[in-house]
């Protein structure tokens, strides 16, 4: 790619110093593509890196690919930064896909499974492998444990084409009826039953679907069987709410997800020997009901896949019990003044809590936090945010016997946090049951902080404690993804989430709050200052830098400001996990803009803040993006570290992470992006691993 230049006019919204958001996502999904190509991963760690490729696509295509067939069909014709029309973005998707596609596919079959066989864990995909003893066992399996729960599907005038569910697994069967003509039918291959059926030995495993395809005479008996195909859709789940006719929300909310099952196709997925009949055939029936909205698939929308159709079911895989082909075991440390087991908020009242997620225990720190609410007789309410709650939530379950205990307990549940709203719909029907307050937040906007309020009587007085944090309270994925969170009982922070909560319980309106920033309103605003306040001190010839963290950003108004702090002399450096439209280091525009993106063993999640403000750092914690969707669109809370030792903590956890050399890549301003590795003489240097040793010896000091 030709690298840009600086647009004669100067002007700094041209298209040509934007990357593309779509674009910039399938970048990302490369970076964890090649965490399974590289043969440094160890090999369980890499087959788990295939199935979040997977299953990162999936989405991809269910909510954006879902979104640009919607705008090409309503001939919108949205205007982002890069000036990418929808039918553009659909046709560089398209190439781009079909290239990860197949290096997923020959990283899977060519490399990942041989070097597993050799490693004595053999996944058997061809029947012809399998010895006379597989077969009779796989035979067995099959008529005691498959054959009940199947319904084959014919297709023919009296059975019309079945309801394909999305992201189902399916085999398109073609059999020769009693009159020589052929026929179609489908078996959906249940997601009821584990997709992986051991053999005897140790670790030999067979997919389900070929168990199915090898006995399908048992299913249409008498009749000839001249192939079977797998194939798999995928459908649009992009849920859009009118919320101005929205009298119930919850009740819209089920209706939504449960019309998910009739929304339109957006791909469908068929091994490459599918033969071009089959094909057409699969797109008519498909098209019958979607031609009429604009929404027809054609040959464009048909992705084959070479290895494996739905390859996200290869996480259950990854996690084979196998010490040998993991990462080193891992065990979270104990936050060191939490390490004692003494009164929690008497921990709180001698100084704010900083706790970095995975490397010090979420179960020691929030859980404990939330434990020692609901059981101490003292604290009189407890309010909470909970974007998603996971199918078996200890949490919940405390903030359930809190209500029961007598105490004030009010949750703000977001209905509409994606792929999560049935189990955040069953939690908020469970709190309503058990007294707790359920709120579903403002009308039109998620809520996607990240915030704990405790009430609590001591004395003659009340004290308030709180946590804001960068994610999701979900023990599951706080062992999987970074995040920072911070205890306190400041004042102006307590009364600062008090009225936060009156506004999503409530209709407060508040002037504005003390030390929170609170998006949308004065996040933003806050934001632009603080990099406008750089600027300024750069102009004057004073050191000026901007150290920052998060997951995402293609906010037009942000990267304007960072591109003229740039212009100015500021020292941007950002560690941005996924989708960047920022492009760096164009000559006379982002110089001074450097961004590295680090993806391995943890799902780089926290966001974090740093502006040198003339040798006095600023420092936030947020759950924001700089992102339009965070910054104008969803309730976001950012919170400034008080503490010096803190604030030098989150500047030195973003300065190891700047020097990785391992895990980083590096974005180039023709938006492409280069892995690091150690210069010659230089030692590896990789984030998480040195992290994960760096919090183990400093928890062993202090114990």
């Amino acid at each position: 790619m030709t690298p840009p230049s600086a647009p004669p006019n100067g002007d700094l919204r041209h298209p040509s110093l934007y990357i593309n958001r779509e674009l910039s996502w399938l970048e990302f999904n490369r970076r964890v593509l090649n965490e399974a190509l590289d043969r440094r991963t160890p090999l369980l760690e890499r087959l788990k890196f295939l199935a979040i490729f997977s299953s990162n696509l999936d989405e991809f295509f269910q909510v954006r690919v879902a979104g640009l067939r919607t705008q090409v069909a309503a001939r919108f014709q949205d205007s982002p930064s890069d000036a990418l029309t929808p039918e553009e973005q659909l046709a560089a998707i398209s190439v781009a896909v079909r290239e990860l596609q197949r290096l997923h596919d020959r990283c899977l079959s060519d490399d990942v499974l041989p070097a597993l066989a050799e490693a004595h864990v053999h996944l058997i995909q061809d029947w012809e492998l399998l010895t006379v003893a597989d077969r009779a066992h796989i035979a067995r399996y099959f008529a005691d444990q498959v054959f009940p729960v199947l319904t084959p599907l014919a297709v023919d005038p009296a059975h019309p084409f079945p309801h394909i569910s999305n992201l189902s697994l399916s085999l398109a069967v073609i059999l020769r009826g009693p009159g020589g003509e052929e026929r179609f039918a489908r078996v959906k291959v249940p997601k009821i039953l584990p997709r992986w059926v051991p053999l005897p030995g140790a670790n030999r495993l067979v997919p389900l679907d070929l168990v199915i395809a090898s006995h399908l005479d048992a299913l249409f008996p008498g009749i000839e069987i001249l192939g079977s195909y797998p194939f798999r859709i995928t459908r649009n789940t992009d849920t859009e709410i009118d919320f101005e006719e929205a009298e119930d929300l919850l009740s819209l909310i089920q209706e939504e997800v449960r019309n998910r099952r009739f929304a339109e196709v957006v791909r469908l997925e068929v091994h490459p020997r599918t033969p071009g009949s089959l094909r057409q055939l699969l797109l008519a029936e498909l098209n019958a009901d979607q031609e009429v909205l604009g929404m027809a698939l054609t040959a464009e929308d048909i992705y084959e896949v070479a290895g494996l159709l739905d390859g996200g079911d290869l996480m259950s895989l990854a996690s084979l019990d196998l010490t040998e082909l993991h990462d080193p075991s891992f065990t979270p440390v104990t936050q060191p003044r939490l390490a004692h087991g003494r009164n929690f908020f008497e921990v709180i009242r001698e100084g704010d809590v900083f706790v970095h997620h995975p490397y010090e225990s979420f179960a020691t720190s929030v859980e404990r936090f939330l434990q020692a609410a609901t059981e101490d007789p003292d604290v009189l309410a407890i309010k909470m945010t909970l974007y998603r709650t996971g199918g078996d939530s200890h949490i919940a379950r405390m903030l359930t016997a809190a209500a029961e205990r007598g105490k004030q307990v009010a949750v703000l549940i977001e209905l509409q946090a994606r792929f999560d709203e049935e189990n955040n719909i069953r939690w908020a029907q469970r709190f309503e049951d058990a007294g707790v307050h359920v709120s579903y937040g403002v009308s039109g906007l998620k809520t996607h902080a990240k915030v704990i309020l405790v009430v609590r009587r001591e004395g003659d007085t009340i004290r308030r404690y709180v946590h804001v944090g960068t994610g999701n309270y979900q023990p599951k994925t706080a062992r999987l993804y970074t995040d920072f969170g911070l205890f306190s009982c400041e004042p102006d922070l307590g009364a600062d989430l008090t009225d936060l909560f009156n506004v999503l319980t409530g209709f407060a309106a508040p002037a504005g709050y003390r030390k929170l920033l609170v998006a949308p309103g004065g996040m933003k605003a806050r934001l632009l200052e603080m990099i406008a306040r750089e600027t300024d001190a750069a102009r004057l010839g004073r050191p000026a830098r901007i150290l920052a963290k998060m997951n995402a950003c293609n906010h037009p108004d942000v990267i304007v400001a960072l591109y003229e702090a740039s212009q100015a002399g500021v020292k941007v450096d950002l560690i941005i996990r996924g989708i960047c439209a920022l492009r760096p280091e164009v000559p006379g525009v982002s110089d001074n803009i450097r961004v590295i993106s680090v993806v391995g063993r943890f799902l780089e999640h926290s966001r974090a803040w740093h502006f040198h403000n003339d040798g006095h750092p600023e420092v936030f914690i947020s759950s924001a993006d700089w992102m339009p969707r965070n910054l104008d669109r969803r309730i976001e809370s950012a919170a400034p570290i008080g503490d010096p030792a803190h604030r030098q903590a989150v500047f030195q956890v973003l300065e190891a992470m700047w020097h990785d050399n391992r895990q980083a890549w590096e974005l180039r301003a023709d938006g492409s992006w280069h892995q690091r590795s150690p210069s010659a003489g230089e030692a590896e240097w990789a984030t998480h691993t040195a992290l994960v040793e760096q919090y183990r010896l400093e928890a062993r000091r202090e114990s």
